[in-house]
């Protein structure tokens, strides 16, 4: 893996981050999060075509552009890219700088990388556990 960060800190950091109880995310290997807005049939399928079109970095294009949010109630950072329900955490110790271009660029590498692999290592399905409205 090309982070520090395990799947057991992973998955505590976006549990944290996501608590709206009626939202379902997937996580995969390297600490991106796709959150489903509209969640429907096999979560981490649904998770994994938007990751394919909208995960891996094209340099150039919105596909490369980031932007990089700094965490009040966790340590780090979540980088968000050219899709509003995909996005990466970098840890504190991940980064050898911690500029926002050097947390931009290292999250958009967890992001391409993922992208990429397609590794699915967690399903939040929170699907029947929303309040009725």
């Amino acid at each position: 893996m090309m982070t520090g960060v395990n799947t057991d800190i992973l998955i505590d950091v976006w549990q944290r981050l996501l608590d709206d109880p009626g939202k379902s995310w997937v996580l995969f290997e390297h600490g991106t999060c796709v959150v489903l807005t509209a969640p429907d049939g096999e979560l981490a399928e649904q998770a994994t075509e938007l990751l394919k079109k909208f995960g891996p970095a094209h340099a150039g294009s919105s596909a490369g552009d980031f932007g990089v949010i700094d965490l009040k109630d966790v340590e780090g950072w979540v980088v968000t890219g050219h899709h509003n329900d995909v996005l990466t955490y970098v840890g504190p110790d991940e980064p050898r700088e911690q500029s926002q271009i050097a947390v931009g660029l290292f999250g958009r590498s967890k992001r391409h990388r993922d992208g990429t692999e397609l590794h699915v290592v967690h399903v939040e399905d929170k699907r029947g556990s929303a309040a009725p409205a």
